[in-house]
């Protein structure tokens, strides 16, 4: 694959719009962003990845808290470094995007949110997601009892078959309920 705007064939591009929630527009947009990340070598080069150093650079990430885990979540680097293709890009950018369904967001939310990558959301997960969200200073971190309240609150709410973790079907099942979940689940470029 091309990464200057002219290598970014029609057919290419008809591709994408098939399999991903955007615009030719916002593909090309895309397109754009991803290529200013790229050094003057590596445009040249097809299926360039870009640093996720490089990737958190963009400002439409910098301050999600969820920065790394969303690098890692839709990296298919094998050296499992958060760096991203193109194409990764893409993939990223649809799931965030306004047209993407409710499953598609709340599966890619489910993996954000898994930090373990076990499958499942056990109460490490939901401190991290907890203080990602409050922020790690000691002014916003919930102390020990507080945190445990707290997970026992989520987990009361969600954990339906009662195992001490939640699973996909149950998160989902709670973000069915949430009517806010897909309006703020984006990244706009």
């Amino acid at each position: 694959m091309g990464t200057t705007a002219s290598q970014l064939g029609k057919d290419l591009l008809s591709e994408y719009q098939e399999l991903t929630f955007l615009t030719k527009q916002e593909i090309l947009l895309a397109h754009k962003r991803f290529t200013e990340l790229l050094s003057k070598e590596e445009k040249d080069l097809p299926n360039t990845r870009v640093s996720m150093e490089r990737i958190l650079s963009l400002p439409e990430l910098k301050s999600n808290p969820f920065r790394e885990r969303i690098c890692h979540v839709f990296s298919t680097s094998a050296h499992q470094d958060g760096s991203l293709t193109f194409e990764d890009f893409l993939d990223l950018l649809s799931a965030f995007s306004d047209s993407a369904t409710l499953e598609i967001k709340s599966h890619y939310a489910f993996r954000i949110f898994d930090f373990d990558d076990d499958g499942t959301l056990d109460c490490g997960d939901l401190e991290k997601l907890v203080n990602c969200l409050t922020g790690e200073t000691d002014d916003t971190r919930l102390g020990p009892e507080e945190m445990r309240q707290l997970i026992n609150n989520i987990l009361e709410e969600s954990d339906i078959d009662k195992d001490g973790t939640v699973n996909l079907s149950e998160f989902q099942h709670v973000i069915s309920r949430s009517p806010d979940f897909v309006s703020s689940f984006k990244i706009v470029l």
